[in-house]
């Protein structure tokens, strides 16, 4: 068996909350439509693709990154609020699978008018300047653009947390995730509230993909293996559940990484194995809850 120094295993567990941080965004867009709206969103894969291609083209047309980094989720969510509001919003009511097909197929429609406008080949995008090279992080150097990726998914959790919390919108969330009716009765829009819902857990994946895209450069079907890889997640934390989102994405990062370390040839099984323990061991997920928002 071969000994592995603590300072490369340390370093390989940084890289899996890197990577973890990528799946947290991904799965509090999942869980937020779910949690909030029940829909299962299959496109959600083909959005952070999307992500990538947007931020793409801001760069062809003179944008640095930083813009894009703004842009890019602004410019997803508001495809994100069309989507729901002409294809999603006329299926509320009908069988969950209904909503699942849509989704299912509009992944496919968004994937190939990705190859139609930017062809099929890969795009490579460079990591930004300020971001190149390593930081010593204490076990070892690691790269700084896997450092700044934690902290976005750090900021971005923080900001979600206030705003169901500390917001009077969170509030309107919270309580719509339990009983839209007493919401509609106290004059609640339940329906402004469900859009803005579906175009920021949009805009979330587009902002996911963005910041992936120096990692792996933008690909057309970029979307397929980490969507598969975001429900794991989702499922691992708790269908709906916020809070499981973070610490399932953390774990599933974590654990796909070591893996690759200790055996590579087992590093994607990995985390499917990881999903069946846990649900064998609690079906609704570490968080999960039935109707809660956030657990």
């Amino acid at each position: 068996m071969v000994d592995y120094p603590l300072d490369l295993l340390a370093l390989q567990v940084f890289a899996g909350l890197a990577l973890g941080a990528v799946y947290v965004l991904l799965a509090l867009g999942l869980s937020l439509i779910f949690g909030m709206l029940g829909v299962v969103n299959f496109a959600h894969g083909a959005l952070f693709a999307l992500g990538a291609y947007v931020g793409v083209f801001l760069l062809g047309t003179g944008w640095n990154f930083w813009a894009a980094l703004v842009a890019v989720p602004l410019a997803v969510g508001a495809a994100g609020l069309l989507v729901e509001r002409f294809l999603v919003r006329p299926l509320y009511g009908r069988p969950v699978d209904d909503p699942l097909l849509l989704t299912f197929g509009l992944a496919y429609v968004v994937v190939e008018a990705i190859r139609i406008v930017f062809g099929k080949q890969p795009e490579p995008v460079e990591t930004p300047e300020l971001l190149a090279g390593a930081v010593f992080i204490g076990v070892g150097y690691f790269p700084l653009y896997r450092v700044f990726l934690i902290g976005v998914a750090a900021l971005v959790v923080l900001a979600l947390w206030l705003l169901l919390e500390r917001t009077r919108w969170g509030l309107i969330l919270r309580a719509g995730a339990r009983d839209p009716t007493i919401l509609r009765v106290l004059g609640v829009d339940v329906g402004r509230v469900w859009l803005l819902v579906f175009g920021l857990g949009t805009g979330l994946a587009g902002l996911a993909g963005w910041l992936a895209a120096p990692l792996q450069g933008a690909a057309p079907e970029m979307g397929v293996p980490v969507l598969a890889e975001a429900f794991v997640v989702t499922v691992v934390g708790g269908m709906g559940s916020l809070l499981g989102a973070v610490v399932a994405g953390l774990l599933v990062g974590v654990t796909y990484s070591m893996t690759s370390l200790l055996a590579p040839e087992m590093a994607k099984v990995s985390i499917f194995a990881l999903m069946a323990v846990v649900l064998l061991l609690r079906p609704q997920g570490l968080f999960g809850r039935p109707g809660g928002l956030m657990a």
